[in-house]
């Protein structure tokens, strides 16, 4: 048999936000190595499979990636249809194309399935277009988190002009403030702090630039959540004050 994995995502959350190609490959699979930030519900989609957590999450014990790796080489060398299960896009800060190029070096076939980004379904739940006719022209996902604690250029971020998504951005938000500010972006800049994208318990926070530390104290933020800055979190708000009225 032709040793095969799925690198699949699984959305944001929302079960019902899993493509059909994600629910076909879940259905083939005999085992799916799930992350923790994928919801439970999707796996109704392969009753069958074996359910193995490779889990990975800021400030818990984390699965080694050099385990993940050897453990879907050894599963798929057993013949087996492998769904690697990812929350998100498996190519959007999910390590993805490390996989399938390990993967292929080992001579295993891989086929990605796109999914739904947190950035792009959170903004969309909360009335916020991240781009916008005349307000922005075009969107930046950035982490805040990196491997090699390297820092991102963000006086090229402050002064971009586009809409700036910031993920896993929680445990580092004065340090996103701090670097916008001294790179030129004014200290009005709307923001939206979103937690839990597109799941039930979503909840949002709406506050500018300088005060967004203060904000996100009093609205106990905590991950997973993403950040959008730019002025179309502003004119959400519009949007959301004209339909009311």
């Amino acid at each position: 048999m032709n040793a095969k994995v799925w690198l699949v995502g699984a959305g944001p959350g929302d079960p019902e936000l899993l493509t059909l190609k994600a629910v076909k490959a879940l259905n083939q699979a005999e085992v799916v190595m799930i992350d923790d930030l994928v919801n439970p519900a999707v796996l109704e989609h392969c009753p069958s499979a074996r359910i193995v957590p490779v889990g990975k999450r800021g400030g818990c014990r984390s699965t080694p990636q050099a385990f993940i790796h050897r453990l879907m080489l050894r599963y798929a060398r057993q013949g087996k249809c492998v769904v690697r299960l990812k929350g998100g896009d498996p190519c959007i800060f999910g390590r993805g194309s490390e996989e399938a190029d390990w993967l292929a070096e080992h001579g295993i076939e891989v086929e990605m399935v796109n999914g739904i980004t947190a950035g792009l379904a959170g903004a969309t739940n909360c009335g916020i277009p991240l781009t916008l006719r005349g307000v922005a022209r075009g969107v930046t996902l950035v982490t805040a988190h990196t491997q090699d604690d390297s820092s991102l250029n963000w006086q090229a971020l402050a002064q971009g002009g586009t809409t700036l998504v910031v993920y896993m951005g929680v445990a580092k938000l004065g340090e996103v403030r701090d670097s916008l500010l001294t790179g030129g972006m004014r200290a009005d800049m709307p923001v939206a702090m979103i937690e839990n994208a597109s799941l039930p318990e979503q909840r949002e926070c709406r506050s500018s630039l300088q005060r967004m530390l203060g904000d996100a104290a009093a609205f106990q933020l905590k991950s997973p959540a993403i950040l959008v800055i730019g002025e179309v979190a502003e004119a959400a708000q519009h949007l959301a004050l004209a339909q009311s009225a």
